[in-house]
């Protein structure tokens, strides 16, 4: 056992006084950042009162909303007439077109009529004095015959009797109102309705194989038009899904963030040299620069779009200008604080020998600043892909005003589900070249 007299003490004292002799706050600085943080997320729950928030929200909604991205709905309403006959109507853009067929509606011997919500387990049958609904195992007829419709037996937990009417719910297959002269179905089904063609196409409801003998070798649809150039057109100009906008749209929302960044570092390039104070030193014109880097970042892009569509109008110019101001100040602070943090010993020695100015700055700076240009750059670059579509919610154009629109009638929620695809394939596009790109140029390989 070693025994460590006094003097040997101080001297270990001495040498490591950080671990002998620690702060309040090396001591306790773990603990007072995790009860810091206790209290803060109190203080959240408390301030945005996350109880009463998640309580009252509508969780239901998330599931119809998603449930409408990935399926579409067909609404059948039948009429029951005073001679007891019963006529079938569709909507007038209904996804069936204006002479459906469905092979899930049976005409039954007695008149009545039977609809597959969702094979045999859900069924309506509607005739002409009751509608029987058929669904979790049980049948529940209900009489459309007197003054308002009535079910017959005890009425289960998926159905709600109103003064006028009677609701089965069926859930994700669709449901059924019930009154005493018409049946209203919503039949679910999985899919994009008519995603290549609409009902006004020549090539509705056809199947594959058809449509291409048709395009190959059949003989023509339209006189003046070849069955080709009669698809893309169709296709294109789809009334219901209108790739031919979407497209338009999406390609303004890439050129918007590719012009305004280009712009912006181009821009922002020469005005850092004269922000940098190791290479520009006059103290006023690096303080003028910075401070105007500053405000045009300090405005968000969103609030520049703003401005600039009630300026030139709604479009993408006003997009292409936002993005413009915002990278000029986002890029000017960036370069100017990677030619300050450049090691000065090349550059003094090209200086050193008598090299003008314009070739100091080509040997001495741009080989350290080139990667630190190329990365930021590409990189907002990318960022800008996603920042474009925002801005366009605000009239800036793109697709992101398309989108805006869509959630607007909030019953296209199929159509936000296709636009949400092509922006998501856009982005992740653009982030693997940006990476690509930014190895190459750095001379790096990618893993």
């Amino acid at each position: 056992m070693t025994v460590i007299d006094a003097n040997r003490m101080h001297e270990i004292e001495t040498r490591y006084p950080e671990y002998l002799h620690r702060s309040f706050r090396q001591r306790f600085g773990g603990l007072m950042i995790l009860i810091a943080t206790l209290l803060y997320s109190l203080y959240a729950v408390w301030f945005f009162d996350l109880p009463k928030l998640f309580a009252e929200a509508h969780w239901e909604r998330v599931g119809i909303y998603l449930s409408q991205w990935v399926s579409y709905d067909v609404q059948p309403e039948f009429r029951i007439g005073d001679d007891g006959s019963i006529d079938i109507h569709y909507p007038r853009f209904s996804p069936l077109g204006d002479n459906p067929h469905a092979d899930w509606l049976v005409n039954n011997p007695d008149g009545s009529i039977t609809v597959s919500i969702s094979g045999t387990s859900r069924t309506v049958t509607v005739s002409k004095s009751e509608t029987t609904v058929t669904a979790h195992g049980i049948s529940v007829p209900v009489e459309v015959s007197s003054g308002a419709p009535k079910v017959v037996g005890p009425v289960p937990g998926w159905m709600t009797v109103y003064d006028d009417n009677v609701l089965a719910d069926l859930g994700f297959a669709g449901d059924v109102s019930i009154s005493v002269d018409r049946v209203k179905i919503r039949k679910r089904f999985i899919g994009w309705a008519n995603f290549i063609f609409d009902t006004q196409s020549s090539f509705f409801d056809k199947p594959v194989g058809e449509v291409v003998s048709l395009i190959v070798s059949g003989p023509r649809i339209k006189p003046d038009q070849s069955n080709l150039a009669l698809a893309f057109d169709d296709i294109w100009n789809n009334s219901e899904w209108q790739h031919g906008d979407v497209w338009t749209k999406l390609f303004q929302t890439i050129v918007m963030a590719f012009l305004g960044t280009l712009l912006g570092s181009l821009t922002a390039f020469p005005l850092a040299f004269l922000a940098a104070r190791n290479i520009t030193p006059n103290w006023l014109l690096n303080q003028i620069l910075k401070r105007f880097f500053d405000f045009l970042r300090s405005v968000d892009m969103l609030i520049w779009a703003l401005f600039l569509t009630r300026a030139f109008g709604p479009g993408p110019l006003a997009g292409s200008g936002a993005i413009f101001l915002t990278e000029t100040g986002t890029l000017g602070k960036l370069y100017s604080e990677g030619l300050e943090n450049i090691d000065n010993k090349p550059r003094e020695g090209i200086k050193s020998t008598g090299a003008q100015t314009v070739l100091v700055h080509r040997y001495g700076i741009m080989p350290q600043i080139v990667p630190v240009i190329v990365s930021q750059t590409l990189y907002q670059w990318e960022s800008n892909v996603r920042g474009a579509t925002i801005i366009g919610a605000v009239g800036a154009g793109g697709i992101g005003l398309k989108l805006w629109e869509a959630m607007r009638t909030n019953a296209n929620w199929e159509n936000v589900a296709y636009m949400v695809i092509l922006i998501l394939i856009v982005v992740f596009i653009f982030d693997a070249a940006s990476n690509a790109l930014r190895h190459r140029l750095m001379g790096t390989k990618t893993h």
